[in-house]
């Protein structure tokens, strides 16, 4: 028997948190390939690893993962290049090695776990419409009373999960995730760049006009302000650089 079979969830027990990633895409928008946002990884983790939480890393099909390459610290656009935790992250083996073979959702326990975060990046625009099985899990969590958590475009969920009533989990609650400001921003770098012309744009659609359409009260902090709200015990981040925030708003939903 393994150390983690002989701790089962409990209050006098380390927490435990399950990651999802989104595995590797093709954005159907630019034709460039998409994947998860480092720092919606690497700063969740280190947060709940300081706080003694046991985490695993899954992605919605299972094998390697990889991120969105303006997330990676020595990509040479530079964008990230500040990403000290995300260095250290890549630079420590055996996290690194968390992403060679994930686990699918499928094989998540839900009495093992405490929480769930559903991390974004590009790759969950492209990807999240046919990942059922993590809907079914996300809603399951929420309706157990435990924390379900998704950030940045890991709330794409959101337009999907419905409860076991056959509504949308998110009408009626207070949550975020990338903003339409944010969208623009990005929209308008690339046009600038001539990587796109001005008659496309990055995302296929927009989370905050989405969620609203759902009937949520979408809320957010600014043009890439670290934000994250809960609602209950469902917690949502706005964009990447609302890693930390997040992650300490699951800490303290859990109550520790």
């Amino acid at each position: 028997m393994s150390l983690k079979d002989a701790n089962p969830v409990s209050k006098t027990k380390p927490k435990r948190v399950a990651i999802v990633l989104s595995n590797p895409a093709i954005s159907p928008t630019t034709g460039w390939p998409v994947g998860f946002w480092w720092s919606e990884l690497s700063h969740p983790y280190l947060a709940f690893h300081d706080r003694g939480y046991e985490v695993e890393v899954f992605s919605y099909k299972g094998g390697k993962v990889e991120p969105d390459s303006m997330s990676d610290p020595n990509d040479q656009t530079g964008y990230s290049s500040d990403d000290l935790i995300t260095q250290g992250f890549i630079h420590t083996p055996a996290l690194l090695g968390l992403l060679t073979d994930t686990q699918p959702v499928s094989a998540i326990n839900i009495a093992h776990f405490d929480a769930i975060v559903v991390a974004g990046g590009q790759a969950p625009m492209a990807t999240m419409q046919n990942a059922t099985d993590l809907h079914a899990l996300f809603v399951a969590f929420y309706e157990a009373g435990k924390i379900a958590c998704c950030l940045c475009h890991g709330s794409s969920i959101l337009r999907y999960a419905k409860l076991s009533t056959g509504e949308y989990l998110v009408k009626g609650k207070t949550v975020t995730g990338f903003a339409n400001v944010e969208e623009d921003f990005a929209d308008k770098a690339v046009w600038d760049l001539g990587l796109l012309s001005r008659d496309k744009h990055v995302m296929p659609w927009r989370i905050e006009d989405e969620l609203k359409e759902l009937g949520a009260n979408y809320v957010q902090a600014g043009l890439w302000r670290g934000f994250a709200v809960r609602d209950g015990n469902l917690v949502t981040g706005q964009q990447n650089f609302s890693g930390a925030e997040t992650a300490e708003m699951v800490i303290q939903a859990m109550g520790q």
